[in-house]
């Protein structure tokens, strides 16, 4: 006869199988937390790998930009045509640089000497901007620095290579275009180095005092006899117009004699005596010639 489940008989085992569930589902249940943990670890040091190395990995070339790569296993700098923009995705290993090739601006102060020592200090802003097809090649043999190490110090060095060889006053205001043509040629050389300047602007040109109010006095003198030979100029006319002047009277006066006769006097005056006796402001006349006329004056 089979054992009832209620038989104290078989109370013993069925403790037993309860006993070893539970063993089992403490053992799964701590496999489960030491899993969970592991995991949880696995997660976090994925995350940090993942915000670690997104900037090893992850570039964006913004607007105007440039990207220039350096592959490690593969022959370093691509001078090929850059990266444009947008998404860029890189090893970790390789590096990826990212030049901005809009219009710029940067400022410089120094001083140059005159071919007669005399110190000048300029102020100049130079516009500027890196060439996209050619940014590899900047970032090769120069790198980022290169407004420090090629935009300033050759525009400087070109402005005092010439200014060198100018008098004061001729830089000093721009005599036929002295300083323009100067830094025509500082953009011409330094537009030569991956780099093209836009413009140099000249924001101030500072003398030693004496010297600029020589200068300045000196302006005023020239200004002065430039003035004067105007006046001479307008004089020396003046005088022309009153020679030609002159001569035109002379040669009617002669005219005028060779057809002068006793009629046509005698016709003048009688012409004149009418235009008299019409006037209403005639008094008197007494008139002393030889064929004198008497005639009514209209007296009011």
């Amino acid at each position: 006869m089979s054992a009832s489940l209620f038989d104290p008989a078989t109370d013993e085992p069925t403790d037993n199988a309860r006993a070893v569930s539970s063993a089992r589902m403490t053992r799964l249940i701590s496999a489960m937390q030491v899993g969970g943990r592991t995991s949880a670890w696995v997660i976090a040091f994925a995350l940090v790998v993942v915000v670690v190395m997104w900037h090893r990995v992850v570039y964006i070339v913004p607007a105007g930009g440039a990207g220039v790569r350096w592959l490690l296993f593969f022959g370093g700098t691509v001078i090929e045509r850059p990266v444009g923009e947008g998404l860029q995705l890189m090893f970790p290993w390789d590096r990826f640089t990212i030049y901005d090739t809009r219009k710029q601006a940067v400022d410089s102060d120094f001083t140059a000497l005159t071919n007669k020592g005399l110190p000048i200090e300029l102020k100049l802003t130079i516009r500027y901007h890196p060439d996209f097809d050619t940014v590899a090649l900047l970032d090769q043999q120069v790198g980022k620095d290169y407004v420090i190490k090629i935009v300033k110090p050759t525009v400087e060095s070109v402005l005092r290579r010439y200014i060198g060889r100018e008098e004061p006053e001729a830089i000093y205001t721009n005599k036929e275009g002295v300083l323009s043509s100067i830094i025509s040629r500082a953009i011409e050389e330094t537009s030569a180095q991956f780099v093209s300047i836009d413009d140099v602007i000249i924001r101030q040109v500072t003398l030693p005092e004496a010297m600029r109010d020589a200068i300045a006095t000196k302006l005023v003198y020239q200004q002065q006899a430039e003035a004067y030979d105007f006046r001479l100029v307008g004089e020396k006319r003046e005088a022309e117009r009153k020679r030609i002047e002159a001569e035109g009277t002379s040669d009617a006066q002669k005219i005028i004699r060779q057809n002068l006769t006793p009629e046509l006097l005698r016709w003048e005056a009688i012409r004149v005596e009418g235009d008299i006796a019409k006037s209403t402001n005639s008094k008197l006349i007494i008139m002393n010639s030889a064929d004198a006329r008497q005639f009514n004056l209209n007296v009011p």
